[in-house]
């Protein structure tokens, strides 16, 4: 039995990870942190602070859907007590992921991963392949307003994707510097020479679409989200696959037999 604390238990995501945890029969969860640790909850204790939750309770793997301005700390601290992590919480550069998971000890793995859905991970190798045969390509992401950052991770990952398929060559299309004065940013942002615009709004998950033209044909590759239960199958497989592995692994590619 996988013993699972969730980092960000009360909230949106935290809250369906719990769900999704009790649900399988080879996990439980074992504790929770989150700053409204004075919710009542008969399941499992919650702790406001990782440092005090991994010292009162064993746990084999922390899952952390937080906010960018905590998920560090918290990652930091897991990794240092042997902790395995999976964590979606978005914003952390590489840089910084690299950081962290050399904080590691006794061969704990720091498993990332900027989207969870099957769907979105096919996305973005599709978009890859499809990379070298069309010169122009732009990334248009759809989120609900309460998201923290923008770009999404999944359209930095997208991005840096399709820069490797086409072999670092930017887009062809007119860029920033056909924007009017008075509108700056209208082409959005150049993300590895793939320009990303970012919708926040209610009425959204999480969607994307990338955007490929060439003389006489456009490829769109869209992918939604309505429901945060769409990430949970990923979650569930990161918690299962993240013991075998070590270090720093981004992306849950490496772990679907794709």
């Amino acid at each position: 039995m996988i013993k699972v604390a969730v980092a960000g238990c009360f909230g949106r995501m935290g809250g369906a990870v719990v769900n999704a945890v009790n649900a399988a029969d080879d996990m439980q969860i074992v504790c929770g942190i989150d700053l409204k640790a004075d919710r009542n909850t008969d399941a499992f204790p919650v702790y406001h602070e990782v440092e005090e939750a991994l010292s009162s309770i064993d746990v084999d793997v922390m899952v952390d859907f937080t906010q960018p301005t905590t998920v560090a700390d918290n990652v930091a601290c897991a990794l240092s007590h042997g902790v395995d992590c999976v964590v979606g919480t978005t914003g952390l550069s590489n840089a910084k992921l690299e950081e962290l998971a050399a904080k590691a000890i006794d061969g704990a793995c720091l498993f990332f991963a900027p989207n969870f859905t099957t769907g979105a991970v096919l996305m973005m190798q599709f978009a890859k392949a499809a990379a070298p045969y069309f010169p122009e390509a732009e990334i248009v992401e759809f989120h609900h307003c309460n998201k923290k950052d923008a770009p999404s991770g999944t359209a930095m990952l997208t991005a840096r994707l399709i820069s490797e398929g086409r072999g670092g060559i930017s887009s062809t299309a007119p860029g920033s510097e056909t924007e009017l004065d008075e509108a700056k940013g209208a082409r959005g942002a150049l993300v590895n020479g793939v320009p990303v615009h970012s919708v926040r709004s209610n009425g959204f998950v999480a969607s994307q679409e990338v955007i490929f033209g060439s003389l006489g044909q456009v490829l769109s590759i869209k992918h939604d989200s309505w429901d945060r239960e769409s990430y949970m199958p990923g979650v569930l497989l990161g918690i299962r696959s993240v013991g075998a592995l070590e270090g720093l692994v981004v992306g849950l590619e490496n772990i679907m037999e794709l």
